[in-house]
């Protein structure tokens, strides 16, 4: 495409002295940028030309189409100039660009420097002004290294999102099949309910079918009597007589009539009395419940905990799971889920296949991230460990805690043997959280099996 044949004076703005932005056209022929002409009729607070002062009959001039594509394609070919590497010009003289003007910052010629537009303006050598500048690419590479910072922050965040649709996913899995067993029992109990109740129906059914069976007898031995002595009544007198003592013999004697049994009906209280308190009841034999639950989202990523959240196992190494505030990325610990702030509580732990282990409780504000949690706020017992909480030199197979909140005690016992450990005594102030600490495996006991 052959070079514009205009210079960027008759591209200019009158009131601006700049390439037009997007151009239009008074009814006196002169155009203006939009935005000059509206800003310079505020300041006047007239519709007049800013050259000739015509004033114009419309608020909303028409764009100069053929001025603005002028205008494009004179900017377009100046930033080809400079993209090809050719000698960088000035778009307005087509003059070297020497100068930096320092009230518009940017690089000016010559030619400029003598302009209106320049009047009472600084300048120095660009190659002057540039070696300043330098300090750019230094914050070029901050921004950098901030991009890149963000990105790996929207990582972070996008795999979290992966995560929480996994854990719903999973956590949905978990209820449908703890729902099952106990639509599962209810179906059974259901069952056997309704099996008792067949079978009494039947033994009662029974009992009247022979009472039935009875009183048929009875029926057919007096309807047999009756016919009897109907037909000797028709007999001459001479028979009748012969027969007469036999047949009120026969008359006389009564049978007795059989009689209701007691409790012949369905008992039906002892299946629909209290039902869903007496299933409840028998639900609880199969039921267990545990006083501390672990909570996954404190897991360290190297710990694997069981779907009832009542066992930790350490796996050895670590699995991409989000780093999250609340979870250790240090000590292989987990909390339980619950917070305490008031009253007493008791868990037992089994610790028999671990051959390293602490137990306790800390605060809820104790810093999980780093290597500082048992810096402050912890009170545990260990095993087969150098530091961190009061030793327990004999191998045990269970711990018992016994936290009484207000009376500011955390007790360790053997509840095999009945043994004393050790008590820490404090006042509290904070939510305390029960904590485990494992190489191996620790499982909180539930209360039946204590």
């Amino acid at each position: 495409m052959a070079s514009l044949n205009v210079s960027a004076e008759e591209l200019s703005c009158p009131v601006c002295r700049d390439i037009f932005k997007d151009p239009v056209l008074l009814s006196c022929s002169h155009s203006f940028c939009k935005e000059c002409l509206q800003q310079f009729w505020r300041i006047k607070e007239a519709q007049e030309c800013p050259v000739c002062r015509r004033r114009s009959s419309r608020g909303d001039p028409p764009c100069n189409r053929v001025l603005k594509n002028l205008c494009e394609s004179f900017l377009k070919e100046g930033n080809n100039r400079c993209l090809s590497g050719c000698e960088e010009l000035c778009s307005l003289h087509s003059e070297k660009l020497k100068l930096f003007c320092l009230e518009d910052k940017q690089p000016v010629c010559v030619v400029c420097k003598d302009s209106q537009q320049h009047k009472h303006h600084t300048f120095r050598p660009i190659s002057e002004v540039a070696s300043s500048y330098q300090e750019l690419n230094t914050a070029l590479k901050s921004l950098k290294e901030k991009l890149q910072h963000k990105r790996n922050i929207k990582g972070k965040f996008e795999r979290t999102v992966q995560h929480i649709k996994s854990q719903a996913e999973h956590t949905e899995r978990q209820i449908k099949q703890q729902f099952e067993k106990l639509h599962q029992f209810l179906r059974d109990e259901e069952e056997a309910t309704i099996t008792a109740l067949r079978e009494e129906e039947e033994q009662k059914k029974q009992m009247m079918k022979e009472k039935l069976e009875e009183i048929n007898r009875h029926i057919s031995a007096l309807s047999n009597t009756i016919k009897d002595m109907e037909e000797m009544m028709k007999a001459n007198d001479a028979c009748f007589l012969k027969r007469f003592p036999v047949s009120m013999e026969r008359v006389q004697i009564s049978q007795p009539d059989p009689q209701m049994a007691s409790g012949a009906l369905i008992h039906v209280p002892r299946y629909l009395g209290n039902l869903p308190f007496r299933v409840w009841k028998k639900m609880q034999d199969i039921i267990q419940y545990t006083p501390v639950i672990l909570d996954p989202n404190t897991a360290h990523p190297r710990f694997v905990l069981s779907d009832d959240l009542t066992s930790v196992r350490d796996i050895g190494n670590e699995q991409p799971l989000p780093d999250n505030p609340e979870r250790f990325d240090c000590y292989p610990c987990v909390l339980g889920s619950e917070g305490f702030n008031s009253g007493t509580h008791r868990w037992d732990v089994e610790v028999q296949e671990n051959r390293y282990w602490r137990l306790g409780v800390t605060t809820a504000s104790n810093q999980r991230k780093g290597c500082v949690f048992f810096n402050n706020d912890v009170w545990c017992v260990r095993y087969g460990l150098s530091e961190f909480g009061f030793p327990v030199k004999q191998k045990l197979e269970r711990v018992r805690v016994d936290l009484d909140y207000d009376g500011g005690t955390v007790s360790f016992s053997d509840p095999v043997t009945n043994t004393h450990l050790h008590t820490f005594t404090t006042t509290f102030t904070d939510t305390l959280f029960p904590f485990f600490w494992c190489i191996d495996f620790l499982r909180i006991l539930p209360v039946n099996s204590q």
